[in-house]
């Protein structure tokens, strides 16, 4: 039952495990390099788990963006970087398994220049294409593509990239000649997209939960319009009112994960007798209430939450499709 809040915790206890000065590390900032540009989907979690992360080591995590050339600008910065603890990167699987296949000569060895430490989370790929093109479908884009040779764009991450490979692969299975153009990272490539008449209107822009926590969202005009999940914030706002009365501070924003399993335990143990913790207890279709909403536990491992969609504006959020109060019966 993963959550990225657990992920990003995890890292954190793992830096403090590797250093042999764990009494006084960190006494500094910690540098973190994100192999991609600025405005990405993994440059925006990146920076709001690292707003997460410093009040944890006290220290302040300054994001360095090395995007390009299909990883290899971050990888070969980290690479060089002192081995002291005070640099932590983010690296794409495809940086360290794909390019030493693909590049004869890299400025890096994946097999002994990092420590890894963690998976961090995944991403899913989408398919866009400018409205101007004129095609409504997958095979109608391929017919385009087939009629024009060399005639048609697609952005990569460079040579070697996942999105590269997946071109690669298009062009083989459709006996086209699609040309890939290298960008620093998603941002940069939406941004052509929008620039070259990619109609908002029709294409609905789909976030994460992260853009709820992102001041930036609301000022950026790209996103103006999309669509996140997000728990009622209602909950929270109590729960942060309490918290800061009690201790004299705001609290992280994953405390009501601890409170929550805290307080699920405690109610079992009470409720539940000796089968407190039986899979058909903790699996109970129907859930539990915790601060940020219903949650329950699903018999093959997973989790889920009732959550609500909001639309992104300059003003903030705002709500378009309430969180549920529980689960549907017979879901």
């Amino acid at each position: 039952m993963q959550t990225i809040w657990r992920v990003l915790l995890s890292l954190c206890l793992c830096c403090f495990a590797v250093t042999t000065r764990a009494q006084t590390y960190p006494d500094r900032p910690i540098r973190l390099i994100v192999s991609i540009a600025a405005g990405s989907v993994t440059d925006v979690i990146m920076r709001k788990a690292a707003a997460e992360l410093a009040p944890r080591f006290g220290q302040q995590l300054v994001i360095e963006n090395r995007g390009g050339a299909s990883g290899i600008l971050g990888a070969q910065t980290c690479a060089q970087s002192p081995p002291d603890g005070y640099t932590l990167c983010v690296i794409y699987h495809s940086t360290m398994s794909y390019n030493p296949l693909l590049f004869d000569k890299l400025p890096y060895n994946p097999d002994i220049d990092f420590a890894p430490v963690t998976r961090l989370f995944f991403l899913t790929e989408g398919l866009f294409v400018s409205t101007a093109l004129g095609v409504n479908s997958v095979n109608e884009l391929k017919a385009l593509a087939q009629s024009k040779p060399g005639g048609l764009n697609y952005a990569t991450l460079g040579e070697g990239s996942f999105p590269d490979l997946f071109m690669r692969w298009l062009n083989n299975q459709w006996g086209t000649k699609i040309v890939g153009v290298p960008y620093k990272g998603g941002g940069p490539a939406a941004q052509a997209l929008a620039a070259n008449g990619v109609d908002l209107k029709r294409v609905q822009l789909l976030g994460t939960g992260l853009w709820g926590d992102d001041t930036r969202i609301a000022s950026e005009k790209l996103l103006d319009g999309g669509w996140y999940p997000s728990p009622e914030q209602t909950g929270f706002r109590n729960f942060s009112g309490r918290y800061r009365a009690r201790y004299g501070q705001d609290p992280v924003r994953t405390a009501t994960l601890a409170y929550d399993a805290v307080a699920l335990v405690a109610a079992l143990v009470k409720t539940q007798g000796m089968q407190r913790f039986s899979e058909q207890v903790l699996t109970n279709p129907s859930g539990f209430a915790g601060i940020d909403g219903v949650f329950r536990f699903r018999p093959e491992g997973t989790n889920e939450r009732g959550l609500a969609v909001l639309r992104v504006t300059p003003s903030g959020g705002q709500v378009i499709s309430p969180a549920p109060k529980s689960f549907a019966p017979g879901t």
